[in-house]
């Protein structure tokens, strides 16, 4: 059988079809496996990884974080909330066991999981994918602990009084170091908080404030800390300005008195009398029918401390103070400022809680992560409990002195915190600014109408502009002015002297304008804002540049008062000269001639010169019965018998013939020269001190 080439061609296609149907059946792909082509703008987009979750622990290892709760730590051990509350019984310092009780010392934790076996690692607060998003809020503090959290804190006393008293010697005494001699000129510029342990082994926080009228604010401050208020009035004083201050300060605050009657063993001190005019003044003495304790000290010998400091403890132990030293941190700002080696630093005194380093906390408008805890002493410490002060770093902007420190659980929500309260303030701000702009723009809209309506009423032509336009501008009104630029070491500082400049009421005569007040040393910006405005640096305890410095005028002082005397001094500089009258002498009218000179007919004045001496070249007034009938005369002649003189003297007789004949004279007038003296002005400004 013979097989033609078509044959075999066909009989191969066969075969090849045969084969590609049994490959069908046996490769068949899904839809699903086959693979999109990207498009242009997806191969050049760009591909962000996926959020990093936390990696899974590892098998004995725990995962813990700070402020963690019991059933937190007993979720992350994977065990029984009971099984951790029985270990926790073994454990130092856990005597909170309930499951919400927060567990703030990463070491307690440690403790605790070692206990039962496990190996510890530290890890960032988780965040729930339900809080991930979380809204701006504010933070205030938590509601009072229940009683049975409570304990024992040392007393916070402040010591108050007139400047110069001795209340910073007073605690000198106390704690055995000397802090006047550190203060300027012996005057506390700033708050200064301590710690004292007393005989009895007792801790006693003291707060020195300042005695002068300036820092008033800042003593309010210091009486809104204290527990305890310590008067001090100086024996031979006896009450002053500041003392009446400080008895107002106590009774709106609510807070008990113990008087330090100071400097019994100086000449003139009379304890009887200073106890009466205390009395006098409301407050109610033991032995003058009330129960407040005054103890006759001598802050310079140490005399009867003794006593004193067995009457703080008495009366705190009366008070009964207690805190609570567990949970959130809250905390009052004392003082804040700007040291040049370490930075942004606040001294606050502990109010609740245990604070420590990694703390988050909110103050106003600043936060800070503390980095360092420092006591009065500037030894770094661990742990600060309630009623002691601390100076924290750590803050990202200087907190206010005054205002009250919140601590929050992460940086997130002190964030949360600082965007809500930074919108708050610009909603306020932006009420005031409305209430101005509307004030400003009725009485603009009031000027307007007058003017249109008295442009109506004088027609077209008198209306029309005549000359060239005005400028839009207002023009100087040519006042002497005096710009100032404030830099001081603390914020306290800074703020008392921009009160007291505040109340400067001169401006008639002389503006005073505050252009920039910071806390910190001089810096290039200050310098360059100076030359611009042409200010004057006020340095208030902080150092000044070396370099720099040229066209610009810096003051550094140390003590407000010499601030507020040098700037009285610039203020006189710049006041106009003022026309001043001198009276120089007085004559008596003893008789009147009528003489001719020439034709004319004139009349002389007989006189006796009573007082000074008379100058023909000055000017005359004249007086009778103490009113005034004529001033600014001039002599045409002064003769003494037949001389002309140019001055006569006291008790001489003269005849005075005035250029002015047609005023008319009487015997008995008085004749008064005078002189006018171009004299310095001195500012009326008076801030109080």
């Amino acid at each position: 059988m013979r097989i033609t080439s078509y044959e075999l061609l066909q009989s191969s296609l066969s075969s090849i079809e045969a084969i590609t149907r049994v490959h069908h059946r046996q490769m068949q792909f899904s839809a699903a496996l086959w693979k999109r082509r990207k498009t242009a703008e997806e191969k050049h987009a760009i591909e962000f990884a996926p959020k990093k979750k936390n990696k899974p622990q590892m098998l004995g290892v725990v995962d813990i974080w700070r402020n963690m709760t019991v059933a937190d730590l007993a979720q992350s051990c994977q065990l029984e909330l009971e099984h951790i509350q029985e270990v926790m019984l073994y454990v130092k310092g856990a005597s909170n066991i309930d499951a919400r009780a927060r567990l703030e010392d990463p070491k307690l934790i440690k403790d605790i999981a070692a206990k039962c076996g496990l190996r510890t690692k530290i890890v960032a607060t988780p965040v729930d994918e339900e809080d991930e998003v979380i809204k701006d809020r504010d933070v205030v503090p938590r509601p009072p602990a229940p009683a049975e959290h409570l304990q024992d804190r040392p007393p916070v006393v402040t010591v108050m009084g007139h400047v110069d008293h001795g209340k910073t010697t007073l605690l000198d005494s106390l704690r055995g170091a000397s802090v006047a001699a550190s203060e300027a000129g012996g005057i506390t510029q700033h708050i200064g908080a301590f710690t004292v342990e007393l005989s009895n082994g007792e801790k006693v926080t003291f707060l020195d404030t300042p005695g002068h009228a300036a820092f008033s604010a800042m003593r309010a401050r210091g009486a809104n800390l204290t527990d305890i208020i310590v008067l001090v009035v100086a024996a031979e004083d006896g009450v002053m300005e500041q003392t009446k201050e400080v008895l107002r300060l106590a009774k709106e605050q609510s807070v008990p008195i113990i008087v330090a009657v100071n400097k019994i063993d100086k000449p003139g001190a009379n304890i009887d009398r200073v106890k009466k005019e205390l009395s006098q003044h409301g407050l109610q003495l033991e032995g003058y029918g009330g129960d407040t304790i005054a103890v006759g000290v001598s802050a310079l010998h140490g005399t009867n401390l003794e006593e004193l400091t067995e009457a703080v403890s008495t009366q705190a132990t009366l008070m009964g103070l207690k805190a609570e030293y567990t949970g959130l941190v809250e905390g009052v700002v004392v003082e804040s400022k700007v040291d040049s080696h370490r930075g942004k630093l606040s001294t606050a005194i502990v109010s609740r809680g245990t604070l420590r380093k990694g703390a988050v906390l909110v103050s106003g408008q600043a936060w800070a992560k503390v980095r360092g805890l420092f006591d009065h002493a500037g030894q770094p410490i661990a742990e600060v409990s309630p009623g002691m002060p601390v100076e924290i770093l750590g803050w990202r902007e200087l907190p206010v002195a005054g205002d009250v420190i919140l601590e929050v659980e992460s940086e997130r929500i002190a964030s949360s915190v600082l965007r809500w309260r930074a919108n708050q303030a610009m909603k306020e701000k932006a009420l005031n600014d409305a209430e101005a702009i509307n004030q400003k723009r009725k009485e603009h809209d009031e000027q307007y109408r007058a003017e249109r309506d008295k442009a109506r009423l004088s027609g077209f032509y008198r209306r029309k502009q005549q000359g060239p336009r005005q400028k839009e501008s207002s023009a100087d009104d040519g006042k002497p002015r005096i710009n100032v630029i404030v830099k001081g070491d603390v914020h306290g500082s800074v703020e008392a002297i921009l009160d007291v400049l505040e109340t400067y009421d001169d401006n008639e005569r002389c503006r005073l304008d505050v252009i920039h007040y910071a806390v910190g040393a001089v810096n290039e910006s200050d310098l360059e804002l100076a030359r611009l405005f042409d200010a004057i640096v006020y340095a208030f305890s902080v150092p000044v540049p070396s370099k720099g410095v040229k066209g610009v005028t810096i003051r550094p002082v140390d003590i407000i008062y010499r601030l507020v005397d040098d700037l009285k001094k610039e203020i006189n500089t710049k006041l106009p000269l003022v026309d001043r009258e001198e009276e120089v002498g007085e004559a008596n009218v003893l008789q009147l001639f009528d003489i001719n000179d020439g034709r004319r007919k004139v009349t002389v004045l007989g006189s006796r010169c009573t007082k000074g001496v008379l100058k023909k070249a000055l000017k005359f007034k004249v007086k009778r019965n103490g009113e005034i009938l004529a001033e600014e005369l001039a002599l045409e002649s002064m003769r003494h018998l037949k001389n002309e003189v140019d001055s006569i003297k006291k008790d001489v007789e003269c005849g005075l013939r005035l250029s002015d004949q047609a005023l008319e004279l009487k015997t008995g007038d008085t004749l008064v020269c005078y002189q006018i003296n171009r004299v310095p002005q001195e500012t009326e400004w008076d801030p109080g001190f």
